[in-house]
Protein backbone atom coordinates (compact mmCIF):
# COMPACT_ATOMS: atom_id res chain seq x y z
CA UNK A 1 0.00 0.00 0.00
CA UNK A 2 1.06 3.67 -0.86
CA UNK A 3 1.61 5.16 2.49
CA UNK A 4 3.15 9.15 2.57
CA UNK A 5 4.52 10.91 5.83
CA UNK A 6 3.82 15.19 4.85
CA UNK A 7 5.38 17.46 7.51
CA UNK A 8 4.85 21.29 5.95
CA UNK A 9 4.30 24.61 8.05
CA UNK A 10 0.90 25.86 7.94
CA UNK A 11 0.58 29.83 7.06
CA UNK A 12 -3.08 30.01 8.90
CA UNK A 13 -2.06 28.11 11.95
CA UNK A 14 1.42 29.75 12.23
CA UNK A 15 2.66 25.73 12.90
CA UNK A 16 3.82 22.87 11.20
CA UNK A 17 1.07 20.22 10.53
CA UNK A 18 1.06 16.34 9.89
CA UNK A 19 -1.10 14.20 7.56
CA UNK A 20 -0.42 10.71 6.36
CA UNK A 21 -1.62 9.75 2.42
CA UNK A 22 -3.01 5.94 2.21
CA UNK A 23 -3.60 4.62 -1.60
CA UNK A 24 -2.83 6.24 -4.76
CA UNK A 25 -6.25 6.80 -6.43
CA UNK A 26 -9.66 6.48 -5.95
CA UNK A 27 -12.30 8.61 -3.62
CA UNK A 28 -10.72 10.98 -1.82
CA UNK A 29 -11.53 10.92 2.34
CA UNK A 30 -10.60 13.69 4.59
CA UNK A 31 -10.30 11.51 8.15
CA UNK A 32 -10.29 14.01 11.48
CA UNK A 33 -8.98 12.45 14.17
CA UNK A 34 -11.45 11.90 18.06
CA UNK A 35 -11.18 14.06 20.76
CA UNK A 36 -7.37 15.17 21.43
CA UNK A 37 -6.19 12.65 19.28
CA UNK A 38 -3.73 12.96 15.99
CA UNK A 39 -3.16 12.09 12.40
CA UNK A 40 -1.89 8.55 13.18
CA UNK A 41 -4.82 7.34 15.47
CA UNK A 42 -6.70 6.06 12.53
CA UNK A 43 -3.51 3.88 11.39
CA UNK A 44 -3.04 2.97 14.43
CA UNK A 45 -6.87 1.81 15.45
CA UNK A 46 -6.79 -0.53 12.77
CA UNK A 47 -9.21 2.04 10.53
CA UNK A 48 -6.89 1.94 7.28
CA UNK A 49 -6.32 -1.98 7.21
CA UNK A 50 -9.92 -2.20 7.59
CA UNK A 51 -10.03 -0.53 4.21
CA UNK A 52 -6.95 -1.50 3.08
CA UNK A 53 -8.78 -3.95 0.12
CA UNK A 54 -10.09 -1.23 -1.23
CA UNK A 55 -7.54 1.24 -0.61
CA UNK A 56 -4.57 -1.15 -2.80
CA UNK A 57 -7.50 -1.42 -5.45
CA UNK A 58 -7.14 1.90 -5.99
CA UNK A 59 -11.01 2.71 -4.56
CA UNK A 60 -10.00 5.14 -1.85
CA UNK A 61 -7.63 7.53 -1.28
CA UNK A 62 -7.22 8.43 2.89
CA UNK A 63 -5.40 11.99 3.46
CA UNK A 64 -5.47 11.11 7.52
CA UNK A 65 -5.49 15.13 9.06
CA UNK A 66 -3.91 16.11 12.31
CA UNK A 67 -6.14 18.17 14.71
CA UNK A 68 -5.66 21.47 17.11
CA UNK A 69 -8.70 20.80 19.18
CA UNK A 70 -6.31 21.08 22.24
CA UNK A 71 -5.57 24.52 21.18
CA UNK A 72 -9.34 25.47 20.30
CA UNK A 73 -12.23 23.95 21.80
CA UNK A 74 -10.66 21.68 24.13
CA UNK A 75 -7.91 24.94 25.19
CA UNK A 76 -9.32 25.67 28.87
CA UNK A 77 -6.07 28.21 29.05
CA UNK A 78 -7.62 31.00 26.84
CA UNK A 79 -10.72 32.90 26.86
CA UNK A 80 -13.89 30.79 24.43
CA UNK A 81 -13.55 34.22 21.55
CA UNK A 82 -9.86 32.93 21.31
CA UNK A 83 -11.03 28.77 21.20
CA UNK A 84 -13.15 29.60 18.11
CA UNK A 85 -10.80 31.76 16.54
CA UNK A 86 -8.29 29.02 16.86
CA UNK A 87 -10.85 26.30 15.26
CA UNK A 88 -11.22 28.92 12.24
CA UNK A 89 -7.60 29.04 11.22
CA UNK A 90 -8.22 24.93 11.32
CA UNK A 91 -10.76 25.65 8.76
CA UNK A 92 -8.64 27.99 6.78
CA UNK A 93 -5.77 25.41 6.71
CA UNK A 94 -7.76 22.79 5.61
CA UNK A 95 -9.79 24.46 2.84
CA UNK A 96 -6.48 26.28 1.82
CA UNK A 97 -3.85 23.92 1.98
CA UNK A 98 -5.05 20.72 2.80
CA UNK A 99 -8.11 19.91 -0.10
CA UNK A 100 -5.38 22.04 -2.68
CA UNK A 101 -3.01 19.40 -1.82
CA UNK A 102 -5.66 16.53 -2.33
CA UNK A 103 -6.38 18.29 -5.79
CA UNK A 104 -3.15 18.72 -6.90
CA UNK A 105 -2.84 14.35 -6.48
CA UNK A 106 -6.11 13.03 -7.07
CA UNK A 107 -8.39 14.21 -9.84
CA UNK A 108 -12.20 12.36 -8.57
CA UNK A 109 -14.43 15.08 -8.32
CA UNK A 110 -16.00 13.83 -4.92
CA UNK A 111 -14.22 14.36 -1.39
CA UNK A 112 -15.20 13.12 1.50
CA UNK A 113 -15.02 14.25 5.57
CA UNK A 114 -15.21 11.61 7.82
CA UNK A 115 -14.61 11.33 11.46
CA UNK A 116 -15.22 9.30 14.78
CA UNK A 117 -16.43 10.71 17.84
CA UNK A 118 -15.12 14.61 18.03
CA UNK A 119 -13.72 13.67 14.55
CA UNK A 120 -17.21 13.70 13.55
CA UNK A 121 -18.64 16.71 14.34
CA UNK A 122 -15.43 17.61 12.40
CA UNK A 123 -16.87 15.87 9.17
CA UNK A 124 -19.99 16.90 9.66
CA UNK A 125 -19.23 21.05 10.04
CA UNK A 126 -17.00 21.38 7.11
CA UNK A 127 -18.84 19.32 5.19
CA UNK A 128 -22.30 21.12 5.58
CA UNK A 129 -20.60 24.23 5.48
CA UNK A 130 -18.49 23.95 2.30
CA UNK A 131 -20.69 21.65 0.53
CA UNK A 132 -19.40 22.89 -3.06
CA UNK A 133 -15.74 21.23 -1.58
CA UNK A 134 -17.16 18.17 0.02
CA UNK A 135 -19.87 16.14 -1.54
CA UNK A 136 -20.15 13.80 1.14
CA UNK A 137 -19.82 13.20 4.85
CA UNK A 138 -19.36 10.03 7.11
CA UNK A 139 -19.88 10.95 10.75
CA UNK A 140 -19.80 7.88 13.41
CA UNK A 141 -21.00 8.36 16.97
CA UNK A 142 -20.43 12.13 16.29
CA UNK A 143 -21.17 14.95 18.69
CA UNK A 144 -22.65 18.26 17.15
CA UNK A 145 -23.53 20.86 19.72
CA UNK A 146 -20.39 21.82 21.29
CA UNK A 147 -22.24 25.03 23.48
CA UNK A 148 -20.27 23.23 26.48
CA UNK A 149 -17.13 24.00 24.97
CA UNK A 150 -17.63 27.71 24.77
CA UNK A 151 -18.24 28.00 28.80
CA UNK A 152 -21.53 30.77 28.12
CA UNK A 153 -19.71 32.83 25.01
CA UNK A 154 -21.46 32.82 22.16
CA UNK A 155 -21.34 35.04 18.60
CA UNK A 156 -21.45 34.45 15.38
CA UNK A 157 -18.55 32.50 15.05
CA UNK A 158 -19.84 29.76 17.20
CA UNK A 159 -23.21 30.18 15.65
CA UNK A 160 -21.89 28.94 12.31
CA UNK A 161 -19.78 26.26 13.40
CA UNK A 162 -22.69 24.75 15.57
CA UNK A 163 -24.67 22.23 12.95
CA UNK A 164 -27.64 21.86 15.32
CA UNK A 165 -27.50 26.10 15.51
CA UNK A 166 -27.15 27.23 11.78
CA UNK A 167 -28.76 24.51 10.20
CA UNK A 168 -32.49 25.05 11.26
CA UNK A 169 -32.44 29.11 10.40
CA UNK A 170 -31.12 27.73 7.15
CA UNK A 171 -32.64 29.06 3.92
CA UNK A 172 -30.32 30.03 0.95
CA UNK A 173 -30.68 27.59 -1.91
CA UNK A 174 -27.38 27.57 -3.32
CA UNK A 175 -26.71 25.82 0.29
CA UNK A 176 -29.99 23.40 -0.14
CA UNK A 177 -28.89 22.80 -4.21
CA UNK A 178 -25.49 21.33 -3.43
CA UNK A 179 -27.04 19.18 -0.73
CA UNK A 180 -29.25 17.58 -2.78
CA UNK A 181 -26.04 16.49 -5.11
CA UNK A 182 -24.08 15.22 -1.88
CA UNK A 183 -24.16 12.21 0.44
CA UNK A 184 -24.56 12.43 4.18
CA UNK A 185 -24.35 9.53 6.33
CA UNK A 186 -24.45 9.41 10.00
CA UNK A 187 -24.30 6.10 12.20
CA UNK A 188 -24.57 5.61 15.74
CA UNK A 189 -25.65 2.79 18.31
CA UNK A 190 -27.80 2.75 20.90
CA UNK A 191 -25.80 2.27 23.61
CA UNK A 192 -23.47 5.41 22.32
CA UNK A 193 -23.09 8.38 24.35
CA UNK A 194 -23.55 10.66 21.48
CA UNK A 195 -27.07 8.75 20.22
CA UNK A 196 -28.88 11.76 21.71
CA UNK A 197 -26.93 14.31 19.20
CA UNK A 198 -27.43 12.06 16.15
CA UNK A 199 -31.19 11.76 16.63
CA UNK A 200 -31.30 15.50 16.85
CA UNK A 201 -29.05 16.23 13.78
CA UNK A 202 -31.21 13.77 11.76
CA UNK A 203 -34.54 15.49 12.44
CA UNK A 204 -33.15 18.73 11.86
CA UNK A 205 -31.60 17.39 8.48
CA UNK A 206 -35.49 16.16 7.84
CA UNK A 207 -37.09 19.22 8.81
CA UNK A 208 -35.08 20.85 6.41
CA UNK A 209 -35.69 18.56 3.48
CA UNK A 210 -32.19 17.78 3.26
CA UNK A 211 -31.31 14.02 1.94
CA UNK A 212 -29.13 11.74 4.40
CA UNK A 213 -29.23 8.84 5.93
CA UNK A 214 -29.13 7.86 9.75
CA UNK A 215 -28.02 4.12 10.83
CA UNK A 216 -28.51 2.75 14.96
CA UNK A 217 -26.69 0.38 15.19
CA UNK A 218 -27.60 -2.56 17.89
CA UNK A 219 -24.58 -3.40 19.47
CA UNK A 220 -22.71 -3.06 22.46
CA UNK A 221 -19.70 -0.76 23.15
CA UNK A 222 -20.41 1.63 19.65
CA UNK A 223 -18.54 4.43 20.49
CA UNK A 224 -15.26 2.31 20.13
CA UNK A 225 -12.80 1.62 17.19
CA UNK A 226 -13.64 -1.90 16.78
CA UNK A 227 -17.39 -0.79 15.56
CA UNK A 228 -16.31 2.22 13.32
CA UNK A 229 -14.18 0.03 12.01
CA UNK A 230 -17.03 -2.35 10.82
CA UNK A 231 -19.24 1.39 10.09
CA UNK A 232 -16.60 2.34 8.04
CA UNK A 233 -16.49 -1.06 5.59
CA UNK A 234 -20.41 -0.90 5.00
CA UNK A 235 -20.77 3.04 4.55
CA UNK A 236 -17.74 4.33 3.24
Amino acid sequence: MNREYRNRHSSPLGRAMELLVFGHAGLPVVVFPTSGGRFYDFEDRGMIATLAGRIDAGQLQVFCVDSVDMESWYNRNVPPRLRIARHLQYESYLLTEVVPFIRARNSDPHLVALGCSFGGYHAANIALRHPDIFTGMLSMSGAFDLSSFLEGYYDQDCYFNLPTHYLPNLSDPWFFDHYRRNTYVLATGWDDQCLGQNQNLDRILSEKGIPHQLYVWDTHNAHDWPTWQRMAQQYL
